[in-house]
């Protein structure tokens, strides 16, 4: 009796009608709660304003791009019905604009670029330092400084490294046969390479990292057993430990995908990403932003890039509601 007092609930009496007394029961416990006011508003605020903001800075943004790539508006005044031009952002990128294709062409050797080379170093790395060899802190730091810095921040150390005069890489390498110095970020045949060099020093460190976080949780009983079987250290690694890491590569496959796709910070400081480093992003920044203002194509552009990004992110997140699933 006395708990049902302390819970608010009336005890029912010998002379109390047995309905009613469960009525009042039942309209007691339809207004508990185990949140109080103060936890509502708490919960509100944390939820709400993350919300607030991705509405405000991502899917806002990304809606009105999606409007204007449908018009020829030029970011002046306000948008009528005459801006509307329909699909002919579209069909003039595909068949009249002269960088659409090889930008796509430069972001596509982007993702091959750190894929097939940037990305094995940064697992080599790991796997190298995963064996605690001696100063192995030191050279976890050495590798991962990078990562800290801004990608703008690392192009403008690179175009010091590779300035023509006073560049370090000139001033090892020395002159040409022609007694000429190589211009590597004004020569169109080089740029992109010397940018794809640059990009790489980051993305070594970010994968090495990532990477030897799995094979530090690896289970080290796995290796024994494959050691007692006779294997080698490269079959070890190539049929034990490289499947069993799997939820890492397929973080590291969708990471360095979208670090292609979404690569321009490095190419505009360099020349503004023109003259053989055009890369969509820059496009983008070009057309919408710069001094042609043509707001509507860019946003095709971003568009088109944004259907290009979503099909990993899509895959990745199709993978993790399957391992839920499972």
């Amino acid at each position: 009796m006395a708990d049902r007092a302390s819970q608010g609930i009336a005890p029912v009496t010998a002379g109390s009608s047995g309905g009613t007394g469960a009525t009042a029961i039942r309209r007691v416990r339809r207004h508990y709660s185990l949140l109080t006011r103060r936890d509502k508003i708490v919960l509100a605020l944390m939820v709400g304003i993350p919300l607030f903001f991705d509405l405000a800075l991502i899917w806002g943004p990304t809606i009105v791009s999606i409007v204007f790539s449908f018009t020829n508006w030029n970011g002046i005044g306000g948008i009528s019905g005459k801006n509307f031009i329909g699909l002919k952002n579209y069909d003039s990128l595909f068949t009249a604009y002269p960088f659409f294709w090889p930008a796509l062409q430069h972001n596509l050797l982007w993702l091959a670029w750190l894929m097939f080379l940037a990305t094995p170093v940064g697992v080599f790395l790991a796997v190298l330092l995963d064996r605690e060899v001696r100063g192995t802190r030191i050279y976890q730091t050495i590798f991962y400084l990078p990562v800290v810095l801004s990608l703008a921040v690392i192009g403008i150390i690179w175009s010091l490294q590779y300035a023509p005069e006073q560049g370090f890489i000139n001033n090892v390498l020395g002159r040409t046969s022609n007694n000429n110095l190589i211009d590597w970020l004004g020569d169109p045949s080089l740029n992109l390479w010397a940018a794809l060099v640059a990009t790489s020093w980051r993305h070594v460190g970010y994968i090495m990292v990532l990477y030897l976080a799995g094979l530090k949780a690896f289970d080290p009983a796995l290796r024994e057993a494959a050691k007692v079987d006779g294997a080698s250290e490269r079959q070890t690694f190539v049929h034990v430990v490289f499947p069993v890491m799997q939820p890492i590569n397929v973080v590291i496959v969708v990471i360095t995908t979208i670090e292609a796709l979404r690569a321009f910070d490095i190419a505009f400081i360099i020349n503004g990403g023109k003259n053989g480093l055009e890369l969509l992003s820059t496009l983008i920044t070009n057309n919408a932003l710069s001094e042609s203002n043509r707001v509507g194509f860019g946003s095709a552009i971003a568009v088109i890039l944004l259907v290009i990004s979503l099909g990993p992110i899509i895959a990745f997140l199709a993978r993790m509601m399957r391992e839920e699933k499972q």
